[in-house]
């Protein structure tokens, strides 16, 4: 069996002190605590359909607002997938995944290319949702996308429930970024015709 694919990031700001360890050949256990009970399930759903362990410690100014904490957990969760890729070696490369939330469906297509490139078409018609400033659930996406040098399109193909969009969208990304991730039996170097990503 090949080691385990683990990325481990500690990142202290002035506004965060974040300790984060991701674990891309896991089982999707997890110990999640952002501060932000809303988060901490999007991030809980995650990894479970990505099969990913994930151990999550954030300490931030939520007296201001979420904002700091949500970019800089996005910031960290990207640092540590691409460790946990390294050279990207004999992976698939890209992954895909449409998930239907009763009346929502998402969908979610992205690309390992080493160049960061976030989409987005949908909107949220509530402020909040549970504690979480609806503002920051794409700004968590697109900060993922950037710190982990991905191509992430993502798309709330309709829908009416804010919250079952959002669960939607943290579904998908899971599968999807689990089936670009997997390793590829018959490829025996990189998925790359210039011969790096």
């Amino acid at each position: 069996m090949r080691n385990k694919r683990i990325g481990l990031v500690k990142r202290k700001t002035k506004e965060t002190n974040i300790k984060l360890e991701i674990n891309i050949d896991g089982t999707g256990k997890n110990n999640i605590k952002s501060g932000i009970g809303f988060l901490d399930h999007m991030l809980d759903l995650f990894s479970f359909h990505g099969l990913f362990d994930l151990q999550l410690s954030c300490i931030g100014d939520l007296e201001i607002d979420t904002h700091h904490s949500t970019e800089d957990i996005a910031i960290s969760l990207g640092m540590a997938l691409a460790e946990a890729l390294g050279e990207k070696k004999g992976i698939f490369r890209y992954g895909y995944s449409y998930v239907p939330m009763d009346e929502t469906l998402i969908r979610t297509v992205l690309d390992l290319s080493g160049r960061p490139e976030f989409v987005f078409s949908g909107e949220f018609t509530q402020p909040m949702i549970g504690n979480l400033d609806t503002q920051m659930i794409t700004h968590f996406f697109k900060s993922l996308a950037i710190s982990s040098k991905m191509t992430l399109h993502l798309s709330i193909l309709y829908g009416v429930n804010d919250h079952h969009k959002c669960e939607g969208m943290f579904k998908s990304l899971g599968q999807a970024l689990r089936g670009a991730v997997e390793i590829d039996p018959r490829r025996k170097g990189l998925v790359s015709t210039k011969g790096i990503l």
